[in-house]
Order: structure tokens, then sequence, then C-alpha cells
């Protein structure tokens, strides 16, 4: 969620943009809830691929393809997701990398501030959903662990 402070012709507003979807964003105007439909649908995040490392192409490649499907359609694994909106600065671990609860697995930019995003449990990373740069809102999924 954005939340933006306007003054208009000397009246103030206060505008939080609870989220967008296509082309429709939903706001709330002091306090009022709109849809506002927007003449372009808003630009969608593209998906990220990444390679395993070359000593493991081999072995990795058929697993990971299934493994990052799973958790969209059994339910299976566990998703990292974002505590607050911001920026990836660094992705720490790679799709197949085992990790231990507290372990950091991506650095966030919030607010000029750098967060460690740390796994809340042990297991295996099953996907990555962001990479470097991207802008990412609360609640978005970060790294499925399985």
């Amino acid at each position: 969620m954005k939340e933006f402070k306007y003054k208009i012709n000397g009246v103030p507003y206060e505008v939080k943009v609870m989220g967008i979807e296509e082309n429709i964003a939903k706001v709330e105007v002091n306090g009022k809830a709109f849809d506002v439909e927007m003449e372009n649908p808003a630009p969608q995040p593209k998906p990220v691929v990444r390679a395993a490392a070359p000593a493991r192409a081999a072995a990795a490649a058929p697993v990971a393809a299934p493994a990052a499907a799973a958790p969209a359609s059994s339910g299976a694994g566990h998703a990292v997701k974002s505590p607050l909106p911001g920026t990836i600065l660094s992705v720490n671990v790679n799709v197949g990398d085992s990790v231990t609860a507290g372990q950091t697995v991506l650095v966030l930019e919030a607010m000029k501030m750098e967060n460690n995003i740390c796994a809340d449990r042990a297991g295996k990373i099953a996907a990555i959903k962001v990479g470097k740069g991207d802008s990412v809102l609360e609640g978005t999924d970060l790294v499925i662990i399985e």
C-alpha cells in the first residue's frame, strides 16, 4: 500500500493506493474507497528465470521446473513474503540451495534502509520470485522454501 498527501486548491487529500489489478486501481481518498479505471493497464512484472550454476546445470534443470510450479498448484512449499514495500538490493540464494531458519535470503531496501529478509524455516529454495532491482509491494512472495 502506498500513501500520498496532496493539497489541491488549498484542500488536503490523503490518498492510499490499496492495489492495482490490470487497469483498475483500488484507492482510498480521505477514507472513502474508489475503483479507478486507468487508460492503460499497469505494467505487469516480468517473470524471473534463474539459470542454475554451471557445475549443477545438468542435475538442477530437470528438478527446478516442477519445484517452481508446485507451490502455485499444490500448495506445497512456504513463501517468504516481503514485510514492506521496497526494492530488492541482492538475492543471496539460488534455487536448490539449502537454508536454515534465520539465514538471510535477500536484502530489501525500504525507506532508504537495508533490511535483511531471512528464511523463517529450514528447507530448500524451490523458487525465487524476484530479482535484483525489482520493486515489490508488502506481502509479495519473494522466495519459496520447501
